[in-house]
């Protein structure tokens, strides 16, 4: 295994766990009504993560959303990077 593939893959997972950080603060304001849930999880994103954490969700899902949950994809506009 190349030293390349195995970064590849390390980012990749690094992407899957941020999506999966991502999904769970959704969980936390997903009875909020829609448009104060979108800037909730937006706000704690930029708040509680770091610039290069969300550096790298942006890299790895704004072009495609398909594996984030519903509301994550649209705070996406919303988060810094």
């Amino acid at each position: 295994m190349s030293d390349a593939h195995t970064s590849h893959t390390h980012q990749e997972q690094a992407a899957l766990k941020l999506a999966k950080m991502a999904g769970q603060i959704e969980s936390f304001f997903a009875h909020y009504p829609e448009e104060k849930a979108i800037s909730s999880i937006a706000e704690h994103i930029n708040k509680f993560w770091s610039k290069k954490m969300r550096q790298d969700f942006m890299a790895a899902y704004e072009k495609n959303q398909s594996a984030l949950t519903d509301l994550v994809g649209k705070a996406l506009p919303q988060i810094r990077h």
